[in-house]
């Protein structure tokens, strides 16, 4: 991890990630829904708990499919300069991760069953570093290759420059 740069990357997520973000959280809430009713109806609970629970149920549900994926795609920020790959995330908590092209090892493309159903694809870069793997998390399909291509071939320049 590298101080803050001067600049947010240009980049956000695909507007998809929206709709995959909220189909996640509103499966998220169904489940915790499930498990509020499973306690209401097989556990010696009072009323009022079963009350507030499901009070913040439907709170959860409200934050994570009204508010927490447009936030999510305001704050989630990437770009690839000619030096290196850039990555911002987080909305309490804010990472920065710069990946310079050459320290670029292997550049992989995924894209999980409900991001296929969103046309969206995640970019890994790898590296050598402690630091692991950058992601560049659900990108439209055909602009996660591009940018994967890009990325490899000049990976490839910059170590036969280095030989």
């Amino acid at each position: 991890m590298h101080p803050e740069p001067a600049r947010t990357p240009a980049w956000s997520p695909s507007r998809n990630a929206i709709g995959l973000w909220t189909v996640e959280g509103a499966l998220g809430t169904l489940v915790l829904a499930a498990v509020v009713v499973g306690v209401a109806v097989f556990a010696p609970v009072p009323g009022w708990l079963v009350v507030l629970l499901a009070v913040l149920v439907v709170a959860e549900g409200v934050v994570a499919v009204g508010v927490r994926p447009r936030l999510r795609h305001r704050v989630h920020r990437w770009e690839v300069t000619d030096e290196a790959v850039c990555t911002l995330t987080g909305w309490l908590s804010r990472t920065w991760t710069i990946v310079p092209v050459s320290r670029i090892q292997t550049v992989d493309v995924t894209r999980g069953v409900v991001q296929q159903l969103f046309g969206l694809a995640s970019v890994a870069v790898l590296t050598a570093s402690s630091q692991g793997t950058v992601r560049i998390p659900h990108l439209d399909a055909e602009v996660a290759a591009r940018v994967a291509d890009d990325l490899a071939r000049r990976a490839e320049l910059v170590r036969d420059e280095a030989t």
